[in-house]
């Protein structure tokens, strides 16, 4: 587990697995809101009445940044830990809930589908659930990692369900 992560080697095999994770995880996050228009700058967004405990827009980008960033770093001390029984079933599920994140701007931005985003992101939420239960059976650290996603994409589920009930 985490207790060899002072060693040399240890924190070299981390560093290693997040040059490649780190930019994948961000590159995927970023492209998903840029091909979907998630600036909210559109049309259609800005038609929509935004909730009282709407942040300032420009904060999105600041934020799912550096959640990307904190993921990518997850997955790489996930992916540099000792095998464990777990740690293949940690990834899938990682890769699993990556996709349904990368999916939730599509549905919400450009399907309209505003609704069906709230759904979309409650499984969001289960599944990054799962992927911290998960990762802590791997690392520790990984899971950490992983709790300001958690508290992001709860606020986010709020922000969809009462952009829901105003439009």
């Amino acid at each position: 587990m985490d207790t060899q992560i002072a060693s040399p080697d240890t924190s070299r095999s981390v560093l290693k697995w997040a040059i490649l994770t780190v930019p994948v995880v961000v590159v995927l996050g970023l492209l998903s809101g840029w091909a979907s228009g998630s600036g909210g700058d559109g049309e259609w967004f800005t038609s929509l009445v935004k909730p009282d405990i709407f942040p300032p827009p420009y904060l999105f980008g600041v934020v799912w940044t550096i959640l990307y960033v904190l993921m990518g770093f997850s997955l790489a001390f996930v992916l540099a830990a000792p095998a464990t029984p777990f740690k293949r079933f940690a990834v899938t599920i990682f890769a699993v809930q990556l996709v349904v994140n990368v999916l939730w701007s599509p549905i919400f931005f450009s399907a309209h589908l505003i609704a069906f985003a709230f759904f979309w992101i409650v499984l969001l939420i289960v599944l990054v659930m799962a992927t911290m239960a998960y990762f802590a059976r791997v690392s520790r650290t990984a899971m950490l990692l992983l709790v300001p996603y958690l508290a992001w994409i709860c606020f986010a589920a709020v922000l969809n369900l009462r952009f829901w009930q105003l439009n």
